[in-house]
């Protein structure tokens, strides 16, 4: 059992918060390096139109932590703004691998996206694994999600899923925002989502991955897969509360379609990296069913070895998660 596994198991729920490391700058400034490789196909083409935006410069800010939720925050305007100030300025939770003295090391990075629950416990989890096997870790906040948000604010699932698309353009900057810092090693930056996370990291993903100098480095996809208006018009427990809460808000099965049709992974999957790409199923999941994470691994053509099934549901399949993060943090110094 490696020392990074060690470690997860004995801080498997505890908070790892340092001090809010000495910044060398509190506001810089990073530059978009979104730029999508040709496309012949006509569908797909018309799927990153919706999705992507001018390239770029822009100002990353940094505020202390929030209570007990890594070393610093870190914020940058969202390149497809709602209107809304608050949900437009996009937040990441900063985990900084550090050495023996508590200061950050040179190190790859990971940008983490969360999964639908509001409290993104396993999106954290995931944050300070990574962090404890060596890799900076930077949790985004989803539009609407946390920090991107009013106290008295609660969102329908209605403005949630319009705002994927902004999800997905935000997770990409994301990359670009964190490979400007100083403690990131040579612009290295890998992604890893899960659930809702997972299915937006998939899309977010295809926009420019595998073109030279743009993208993500690694991408670690978790319970999610492709065909998302199937799983959410046929899934159970979480995918089948969710469907109800998009029809009591007045939407049509029709209307649902066309919104998620938007940011469809199975549309774009084939520009997924197959070398760099990792997906994580369980055999027993009811939320996103086995069919749908190999549909995607079909279309993004990945080794067998690069698609992990695990024995377990949606929900069991967290018991994995102290043995599928150092495996990812492996990928990540490696490559």
């Amino acid at each position: 059992m490696t020392l990074c596994l060690l470690a997860l198991m004995t801080m498997w729920m505890v908070d790892a918060t340092a001090e809010m490391p000495d910044l060398r700058f509190r506001a810089f400034l990073a530059t978009d390096t979104l730029n999508p490789p040709e496309e012949a196909s006509d569908d797909a083409r018309d799927c990153l139109r919706g999705l992507i935006w001018s390239p770029s410069e822009f100002e990353v800010s940094w505020d202390s932590p929030l209570v007990g939720k890594g070393d610093a925050l870190a914020m940058f305007p969202s390149p497809k703004p709602s209107g809304d100030s608050r949900n437009d300025r996009v937040p990441m939770e900063c985990y900084f691998a550090s050495d023996e003295n508590g200061e950050p090391i040179t190190a790859p990075a990971v940008v983490v996206v969360h999964e639908s629950g509001s409290k993104m416990a396993v999106g954290r989890v995931f944050a300070r694994g990574f962090q404890t096997c060596g890799v900076h870790a930077f949790l985004i906040h989803l539009p609407y999600y946390g920090n991107r948000r009013d106290a008295e604010q609660h969102p329908n699932r209605r403005m949630v899923i319009d705002a994927i698309p902004q999800a997905v353009a935000d997770v990409r900057r994301a990359r670009d925002a964190v490979a400007a810092l100083p403690f990131v090693q040579d612009g290295r930056v890998s992604l890893q989502g899960t659930s809702l996370g997972g299915f937006v990291s998939a899309t977010s993903a295809c926009l420019d991955s595998g073109a030279k100098g743009c993208g993500y480095e690694n991408v670690f996809i978790l319970l999610a897969g492709g065909n998302l208006m199937e799983v959410i018009q046929s899934g159970k427990k979480d995918a089948a509360k969710f469907r109800q809460q998009l029809e009591r808000s007045g939407l049509s099965l029709d209307q649902i379609g066309a919104l998620v049709n938007r940011v469809e992974p199975m549309r774009i999957a084939h520009r997924l990296d197959p070398k760099h790409t990792w997906i994580y199923s369980a055999d027993y999941d009811q939320v996103v069913p086995i069919q749908n994470a190999i549909a995607l691994a079909h279309t993004a053509a990945l080794d067998p070895s690069h698609h992990v099934r695990m024995l377990g549901n949606h929900y069991s399949g967290v018991v994995y998660i102290p043995f599928v993060i150092p495996k990812m943090a492996k990928v990540i110094h490696e490559n």
